[in-house]
């Protein structure tokens, strides 16, 4: 028996309260792409104006990981189970194809970072120099584990760390504070984010999250609980990291994370905190993963496609695919948050009736145009090099993929119950599943 539910509902008594559940996301949020992202902002852009993009855009974070966790919660499904209704029963797969190895790729980054600050620890400590790659492969065998086991484990893992990594952000801020004082924070720089783009790349660094939240949603105990645990969750794990690292980043002027906890004094002791925020936030890139190729490889247990996507991720690792961060960053974004908003415009546009079966339709080409429009925009209102950026929507391009595919599949599914009242349609079940 699958104790995981990766392919059916979660049963009502296997949920949880709202605060477990937060702690997951909070847990999931620090992490050292966060603290890297917040080094680059902080370092990029006048304070005051990198401090309001990263509440503005934490804030949009969290009321959009709310709405995607609210339908997980309701059907009780993972992400990729709840695409089936969306896109069709093969649409899911080539859907969840694309989570699954996008979500391989961020393993293998969050990885490649683990990985840079095991070396830097291990050579203050030894003064030996383990080659990266080496590292890399050792960080990514151990995060897998972890998935490996399933919700249960990932939750433990939260509880345990969560208390850990805020004890370490408060010991951090206050020694560099007393060392290094405030003055810098008002320095200015050389403003290389708009304001726009920074709130877009906050979102970024978390948006893959958000539109895959039912992963975890789905064991929220009430539909309360899941927007609670989600807003909250995204809200504090996303804004914390980039703030902090943003503050100790600029009154130190260093962006390395790891050299920072040994100059103020944590040495060792921060460095394997860090270590243990990477491990819950990679715990997670693999579990969603395994969850999403679940749904293509129907009769293989979800342990071992977690096993599979994990080795697969850290040998992406291991060639280094962490060099190319922010490229990664911005290309996955753009075709995975409309995902999002086709399966949310489904549920609430469409009602219940549209998750009510099935249905034997292999493709449901309307909610697949919705997401490549989606796709389309962002890739039409990015910024260069990776998008053309020939006009602006929300000034997010994330953002804008989104609202963009879920107007579009809220269209599609008005006007098919416009024919339905009309009588275009005489047996709406049948016409349900492949409009």
């Amino acid at each position: 028996m699958d104790h995981d539910y990766a392919r059916e509902p979660v049963p009502v008594g296997e949920r949880k309260k709202w605060l477990s559940i937060s702690m997951i996301w909070i847990a999931v949020g620090i992490d050292l792409s966060g603290m890297l992202f917040g080094a680059t902002l902080g370092n990029g852009m006048n304070f005051t104006d990198a401090l309001f993009a990263v509440m503005i855009g934490s804030v949009i974070l969290g009321v959009l990981a709310a709405f995607c966790a609210y339908v997980g919660a309701v059907t009780g499904l993972s992400t990729s189970m709840i695409s089936r209704y969306t896109f069709g029963l093969s649409g899911a797969k080539f859907v969840s194809f694309f989570l699954g190895v996008s979500l391989l790729g961020w393993f293998g980054v969050q990885a490649g970072f683990f990985a840079e600050n095991a070396y830097v620890a291990i050579e203050s400590v030894t003064g030996l120099n383990v080659p990266m790659p080496l590292l890399a492969g050792i960080g990514g065998i151990l995060m897998m584990t972890t998935a490996i086991i399933g919700y249960k484990a990932i939750e433990k893992l939260s509880s345990f760390s969560v208390p850990l990594l805020l004890i370490l952000i408060v010991l951090a801020i206050v020694f560099a504070v007393n060392r290094f004082g405030l003055e810098e924070l008002s320095r200015p720089v050389d403003n290389i984010f708009s304001i726009g783009m920074a709130i877009s790349l906050v979102i970024s660094i978390f948006v893959v999250g958000a539109v895959i939240s039912p992963d975890i949603s789905r064991w929220a105990r009430t539909k309360k609980d899941a927007v609670l645990a989600s807003f909250f969750g995204f809200f504090f794990g996303n804004s914390l990291m980039i703030i902090i690292a943003m503050i100790l980043s600029r009154i130190m002027n260093e962006d390395s994370l790891t050299t920072i906890m040994i100059t103020v004094g944590l040495g060792i002791p921060g460095i394997l905190v860090l270590i243990l925020a990477q491990w819950t936030t990679n715990t997670s890139n693999a579990y969603s993963s395994g969850l999403s190729l679940s749904v293509i490889f129907t009769k293989t247990n979800k342990a071992v496609l977690t096993l599979i996507a994990g080795l697969v991720g850290t040998m992406l690792a291991v060639l280094g695919i962490y060099d190319y961060f922010i490229d990664f960053l911005t290309v996955m974004t753009m075709f995975i948050a409309p995902i999002g908003g086709v399966y949310t415009a489904t549920y609430y546009i469409g009602g219940k009736t549209f998750f009510s079966d099935v249905g034997h339709k292999a493709f449901k080409l309307l909610p697949l145009l919705a997401w490549a429009l989606g796709a389309f925009i962002s890739w039409l209102t990015m910024d260069p090099p990776i998008g053309l950026q020939l006009f602006t929507l929300t000034t997010i391009p994330s953002l804008d993929s989104f609202v963009v595919a879920f107007i579009f599949q809220a269209i599609f599914i008005t006007i098919y119950k416009s024919r339905v009242a009309k009588g275009a349609y005489q047996d709406e079940r049948v016409n349900r599943t492949g409009y």
